[in-house]
């Protein structure tokens, strides 16, 4: 008996020791791992703006003074993370090596002796206040000239000392040693199925491509799809949840359109970024969107676009003016004050005229049109709807210069009167041409091995134009990746050759990648659009929120 028990006793020690191996080995593990993301609070995102960009998510100034003499320059030009780093730990640059910012390294309990010999106490908040307003360390000691002293107000300061808390511990969602998650939305209403398979069939691909070539610096990308809502609403609240439960890491390709405002404000609260959303309305307001990149101009960039050389060929005549005439939707008033505002500045007079509901006298109309004395329309409504107007005023003899932004009119637009052959023009963001023979080599074998669909080609292009540009970001960011390097890598690229567009140009302050359109007119003989030879190129987003236009765009390349 006494056997038994010792042998029972020695089976169960060793179980329970196997079973505390266990855990002490799985504790281990957890521990030189990398910690799971919690997430940061609002003090803590704002203070990582500041960190970043030297500027506050609530417009207040942030002021930088400089050297012996205190030049003074906004914060934005001097912000933290461009001496010290993204992670704090600073680099060597121009005989000058930046202090390592990381919260252990400020508190360690026997403080810190720098490589000149300088030594201080550890830093408390007040003493990392101190440092950075005034330039002394917990010593009393004088920090080098090259470090700005910044002024910003004590919530302002708060913030960024609560995020210098957590600066080189801030590990983003959705990337592991050997994984990177990228998620897309499609729409989940049956009118959309064929594009709902098509952004689906593309992403899939080329992400399973890049898979079996080894990933990007060894890591797999995990492809996530989510859906769209009923509504706005809806679909910002699809994705919140998408992108928090899925532990997203950036996203591509998402289907924008009816939730455009929605879904970029998304994007921007919870830091993800997002390349080539599908919509015709880029988000590009003041402040800057710093997470969205969109591929191609927007309605409201081809409607300025247009509008500009609409002005170029009206500038000779004394009587120029232009009257727009629109469909009574919130979309179509947007651009109509783009166009108002463009021809404002080109010192064109408009008058502007809401499209006559269905079974209005439109030959009353076109006579009230005409009466105004100008002879360039600019026409938001669909295609079929434009083609009426023409007939309309074909019968009385009038035949004015049509301007349409976008490729909103479909073939029907080539039923109208041969007399308006050639006086017919649009503004669309890519055309034919930019596809290069390296391009379609490129896309058409993707679709062959993976047998995409013949289908909805224009959408499979779009998408597998942001898939392309995001893993080109996700290359130049480097192995030790993070969001925040992934938008700065995005910011970097410059003429890069897509194939299938525009070369794409992306900055600190600019989130469209062609930022201009090709104008083409319609050949009423051949039925066709034939290219003008002319380009609109438009220049960033100046400070009060209006486009400029730089007229040395104007060209015949």
């Amino acid at each position: 008996m006494q056997g038994i028990v010792s042998r029972t006793s020695v089976r169960f020690s060793l179980a329970v020791l196997i079973g505390l191996l266990m855990v002490a080995a799985a504790v281990l593990r957890a521990q030189t791992s990398r910690s799971a993301p919690r997430g940061l609070t609002p003090q803590e995102r704002r203070g990582k703006q500041i960190y970043l960009q030297g500027t506050t998510a609530s417009g207040r100034e942030i002021l930088a003074y400089i050297g012996e003499s205190s030049l003074e320059v906004p914060g934005s030009a001097m912000p933290c993370s461009g001496c010290h780093g993204l992670e704090g730990i600073g680099k060597p640059e121009g005989g000058v090596t930046p202090s390592n910012l990381t919260w252990e390294m400020l508190t360690k309990p026997y403080g810190v002796t720098h490589a000149g010999g300088r030594s201080h106490p550890p830093y408390t908040d007040r003493g990392l206040e101190l440092a950075i307003v005034r330039g002394l360390d917990p010593g009393g000691n004088k920090l080098l000239n090259v470090m700005p002293r910044y002024q910003m107000g004590r919530d302002d300061m708060a913030d960024l000392i609560a995020y210098l808390k957590l600066l080189g511990k801030d590990v983003d969602p959705g990337i592991s040693d050997n994984q990177i998650v990228i998620g897309t939305a499609v729409p989940n209403r049956p009118e959309f199925l064929a594009t709902r398979n098509a952004i689906t069939a593309v992403l899939t691909a080329v992400f399973a491509e890049v898979n079996r070539n080894g990933g990007i610096y060894n890591r797999q990308i995990s492809f996530k799809i989510a859906e769209t809502g009923d509504n706005p609403e809806a679909t910002a609240a699809n994705l919140r949840r998408f992108i928090a439960d899925d532990q997203i890491f950036a996203m591509a390709g998402v289907f924008m359109a009816g939730a455009d405002r929605e879904t970029a404000a998304l994007m921007d609260e919870m830091e993800v970024p997002l390349v080539g959303p599908l919509t015709l309305y880029p988000q590009i307001g003041h402040p800057l969107n710093r997470h969205v990149f969109y591929v191609l101009s927007g309605m409201d960039e081809l409607a300025r676009a247009l509008a500009n050389f609409a002005a170029q060929r009206m500038a000779e005549r004394k009587d120029a003016g232009a009257l727009i005439v629109y469909p009574p939707t919130e979309t179509a008033k947007l651009a109509v004050q783009s166009i108002k505002d463009q021809f404002s500045r080109s010192g064109i007079r408009v008058e502007t005229f809401a499209y006559p509901e269905a079974g209005a006298d439109l030959t009353r109309f076109i006579t009230t049109l005409r009466q105004t004395g100008f002879g360039d329309i600019f026409f938001l409504g669909s295609g079929a709807d434009e083609v009426a107007l023409m007939k309309e005023a074909d019968k009385i003899g009038w035949q004015p210069a049509l301007y349409h932004p976008g490729a909103l009119a479909g073939n029907e637009i080539f039923e109208a009167p041969a007399t308006f052959n050639q006086k017919m023009f649009f503004s669309l963001p890519t055309v034919p041409g930019d596809l290069t023979q390296e391009g379609a080599n490129e896309f058409g074998a993707l679709a062959a091995k993976y047998n995409l669909s013949t289908t909805h080609v224009a959408t499979q292009l779009s998408v597998y134009t942001a898939a392309k540009i995001l893993i080109e970001g996700l290359k130049r960011a480097g192995k030790d990746l993070s969001r925040e390097k992934l938008i700065q890598s995005l910011e970097g690229l410059y003429e890069y050759p897509t194939g299938l567009t525009p070369a794409i140009t992306f900055g600190p302050n600019r989130r469209i990648g062609s930022m201009g359109a090709y104008i083409v007119t319609v050949d009423l003989e051949k039925k066709q659009f034939q290219p003008t030879n002319v380009w609109i190129k438009l220049s960033r987003m100046t400070p009060d929120n209006q486009e400029s236009i730089d007229r040395r765009g104007i060209d015949g390349e």
